[in-house]
């Protein structure tokens, strides 16, 4: 087995579930397509620095991430950092000869994400994104069931990322709520993750028709003393058209009073649906039209899949009917990153993926503007 060094950029919350998948995989996947050790890690302040290497054993901290890059024992960088940051980080990874695992968004605009892409199709490294709700049991089997015909053709869907941590109006100005540095609001920390799972499911969009609302119009900067003018959007409503001629809405909000990590999707087709809420994980639920009616329901109506961690081999940890939780979803997508890597073959999601969902967030945010259709070619 090839040992290869990880240096991971960013050590807030991201960074560390990334850091936290390296120490889980090598207790769930056996045989693991590569050895990975956690060679360096580059945080902004002395604190985050020492408490990553006592907390996940690092062997080096720096402030500066060209130190990572220099480093002729690590191979993977991971890019945990603020939306602004990835362009310039990603394009000197990939100089550096680095395998990088980018987590979303790409970055903050298509022109900077085409760059990257370009990149990377032009560099023998491995360039993959953190689309980890791909990576759900359910959703994998969502994945299958749809590549064999089991809906038909897909007629129409609904589909929502939402969130309720901006409620709260004392909520900090940040980064997040700052259009230079994150590059949207909801559409962008949220909708990539959604949409990248319908384009994922269904194919490519050709469409959308997008209404945005900014309902918190300013908030306090914390470092100036200051309110704030908001400029990205709090709520996302999206009419999206695809290319095979399925028509949905797909709905990002950060105000979803109530909700606190729900992903969901229901799609319908001409010979099945399926459906899927992250609330509830362990379950795709299954409609197959084929079933007649017949008295008393006979066998129709919807079906529960018990998907739970049934994840396939190598998946090694012994019980495949444990619940599922949302670390693991980040441990395949790792898993599925490395094996690329170890492999030498196709690395999906990657960066074509991540600029796709760039795309969709610029065209939403025109669409928004001008109030009528955008094309996404």
């Amino acid at each position: 087995m090839e040992k290869m060094g990880v240096g991971v950029i960013g050590y807030g919350f991201i960074g560390k579930v990334h850091t936290l998948a390296y120490r889980a995989i090598p207790l769930l996947y056996d045989p693991l397509p590569i050895q990975p050790d956690l060679i360096g890690v580059c945080a902004l302040t002395e604190k985050s620095r020492m408490k990553a290497m006592q907390q996940a054993g690092f062997q080096f901290a720096t402030e500066d991430y060209h130190d990572l890059l220099a480093r002729k024992d690590i191979g993977i960088i991971h890019i945990c950092t603020p939306n602004d940051m990835h362009h310039r980080q990603v394009l000197d990874a990939i100089r550096a000869g680095k395998h990088v695992y980018c987590d979303k968004p790409l970055a903050i605009n298509v022109e900077q994400a085409a760059e990257m892409a370009n990149a990377a199709e032009k560099n023998s490294c491995m360039c993959g994104m953190t689309f980890n709700y791909r990576f759900i049991p359910a959703t994998l089997r969502a994945k299958e069931l749809i590549d064999d015909g089991f809906i038909g053709d897909p007629l129409h869907f609904r589909a929502a990322y939402l969130h309720a941590g901006y409620l709260d109006p004392m909520r900090p100005f940040t980064w997040r709520t700052d259009i230079g540095r994150s590059g949207g609001g909801a559409i962008m920390d949220l909708g990539v993750h959604i949409f990248d799972l319908i384009r994922h499911l269904l194919g490519e969009a050709s469409e959308v028709h997008a209404m945005f609302e900014t309902r918190i119009p300013r908030r306090l900067d914390p470092i100036t003393g200051e309110m704030k003018d908001v400029e990205v959007d709090d709520i996302a409503i999206v009419q999206i058209k695809m290319q095979n001629g399925a028509v949905g809405i797909i709905e990002a909000s950060r105000l979803a009073t109530g909700k606190q990590d729900e992903l969901r999707f229901e799609i319908h087709g001409t010979k099945g649906a399926l459906s899927f809420n992250m609330m509830d994980p362990n379950w795709l639920i299954a409609y197959d039209e084929s079933l007649r009616e017949a008295p008393l329901g006979g066998n129709r109506g919807e079906q529960k899949i018990e998907c739970v961690a049934r994840y396939p081999k190598p998946f090694a940890l012994g019980i495949s009917k444990n619940t599922i939780g949302w670390q693991q979803f980040h441990f395949h997508s790792l898993y599925s990153f490395l094996s690329a890597v170890a492999n030498e073959g196709t690395c999906i999601p990657n960066f074509q993926d991540g600029l796709a969902a760039q795309r969709f967030v610029q065209a939403s945010q025109q669409s928004n503007k001008v109030r009528n259709w955008i094309s996404m070619s």
